[in-house]
């Protein structure tokens, strides 16, 4: 008998198509963040401060987070397959015209179309793979969905890097161009047809309040990083009374810009709420490590990037473990266990320095990055566990506009965490001349901070019930 690969329905759904989706999504993720490493080269090419190369970076993932939650309405107005091939040639476009840019401005500016297109690629490539799945083929599906999120913070520094020194920092986009090509070849082959949903209007004034609470969110946590704390009180304010009024707003819609009923369901809340936090640190933790290894121990970007990509070796050797670990512990077991250790080893580097043997600290990166594949595998999937095929586009909708506001957050938190631990460094009387006199204080410090925003996803974990997610953990 001729062997076959197993089909869709028999593996409950389609790997090629859950590929695809994952390629488009690790392609975003990476021009997230590759940006950090390659801020000294386009710094010096458009003649400012590498500092002032940041916003390019932020401009980016405003404008995804700003764009993430219309793309529910966009997905059932034209389909989900038309969408999602006009993000990837929109994407591509506009990494060209970044690798184009004359000056920083025009740099930022396309970075904001690439951010649009970007947004559009989160959550429709991820709807695309879980419609029509049955809840017990959700981790298997999710597996495939999990690693962009985990590998890109990781790799983009050091692929930043070897970039910018080697081919010029403007192949950061170029290379973007036959991945592109390649992506969008296979979305007309896999990403099925689906006829496009009865047309609704557009909820304006919910969009508009959730892009004005996003846009106060992440200028408050930026300006927070260098100071100002009366601007930054206001900006949350006004954050939280926008995010108010939309919620209010869209509870009277007939046609909301997404449902917030599903934030009852006690999974998608806890894996979305406390899971944001969570990706939140997963982003900061790279950034933190990069700055702890070259400024506070002074090793080079290359060492400090080789050092760094430990933690994917950590993400893709518990990988094939990842879904028998939560079908026996279960996911409460799992996510708690998870943020217990993603808080030791957060906490533990405060007490790293640089004559710590070059094996331990490997052996504490690989370690992390083991147990934050487990909880980030944990919280992308019990998200939807519960969630009836009804409210599956909402609730898409809602996860990515969150999981994008805490990755837009990351980087900020952690600039914000090294402000804290230089804070605390100053704090300490003059006279304790050895404290001073360590340059890595003020970013081991910042692991403290690091470790006790951690403490947050677990409360949310332990007040899971025991049974939580059951439907998606069976065999």
């Amino acid at each position: 008998m001729r062997w076959r690969p197993r089909s869709d329905d028999e593996a409950g759904f389609s790997r090629p198509l859950a590929l695809l989706a994952a390629g488009a999504l690790f392609m975003e993720n990476l021009d997230g963040t590759v940006l950090a490493t390659a801020a000294p080269a386009i710094g010096r090419d458009f003649g400012v401060a590498p500092e002032s190369v940041n916003t390019a970076m932020v401009a980016y993932l405003l404008a995804v987070a700003i764009v993430v939650p219309v793309t529910g309405w966009l997905a059932d107005r034209f389909g989900t397959r038309r969408t999602f091939l006009w993000a990837i040639a929109g994407f591509t476009a506009a990494s060209v015209a970044c690798a184009l840019a004359p000056d920083l401005l025009w740099l930022c500016v396309f970075r904001a179309f690439q951010g649009i297109a970007g947004a559009l690629l989160i959550p429709i490539g991820r709807l695309a793979v879980l419609r029509d799945l049955r809840p017990v083929h959700l981790l298997a599906a999710m597996a495939y969905l999990t690693w962009p999120s985990l590998i890109a913070p990781v790799a983009a520094p050091f692929l930043g890097g070897l970039l910018a020194d080697t081919l010029g920092w403007e192949w950061i986009f170029l290379i973007n161009v036959p991945i592109g090509i390649g992506l969008a070849a296979a979305g007309l082959r896999l990403v099925p047809h689906h006829a496009p949903a009865a047309r609704t209007p557009l909820d304006r004034t919910g969009f508009f309040l959730i892009a004005g609470a996003i846009t106060c969110l992440t200028g408050a946590v930026e300006i927070a990083s260098t100071g100002a704390p009366g601007f930054v009180a206001i900006l949350l304010g006004a954050a939280l009374a926008l995010a108010a009024g939309a919620a209010s707003t869209m509870r009277r819609r007939e046609h909301p810009l997404f449902d917030t009923h599903v934030l009852r369901i006690v999974t998608f809340r806890v894996g979305n709420v406390s899971g944001s936090v969570y990706r939140m640190m997963i982003t900061a933790a790279p950034f933190l490590f990069a700055l702890l290894f070259q400024a506070g121990f002074g090793w080079s970007a290359a060492a400090a990037g080789a050092v760094i990509t430990t933690v994917f070796a950590g993400n893709l050797g518990v990988k094939p473990f990842t879904t028998p670990i939560i079908r026996r512990l279960g996911f409460r077991t799992t996510l708690i266990w998870s943020n217990v250790a993603g808080v030791l080893l957060l906490g533990v580097f405060a007490f790293i320095t640089a004559s710590t043997p070059v094996w331990l600290t490997v052996g504490l990166l690989f370690l992390g990055g083991v147990f934050r594949s487990i909880g980030f595998s944990a919280y992308n999937t019990v998200q939807f566990a519960d969630v009836p095929p009804a409210q599956l586009s909402d609730a898409n909708t809602l996860s990515a506009t969150l999981q994008q506001v805490g990755t837009a957050l990351g980087t900020a938190v952690a600039a914000l965490a090294v402000r804290i631990g230089i804070a605390l460094t100053d704090a300490v009387p003059t006279g304790a001349e050895r404290m001073h006199d360590d340059p890595a204080l003020p970013y081991r410090l910042a692991f403290v901070v690091a470790a006790a925003i951690m403490l947050l996803p677990l409360v949310g974990a332990l007040r899971l019930p025991a049974d939580a997610g059951h439907r998606a953990a069976r065999r």
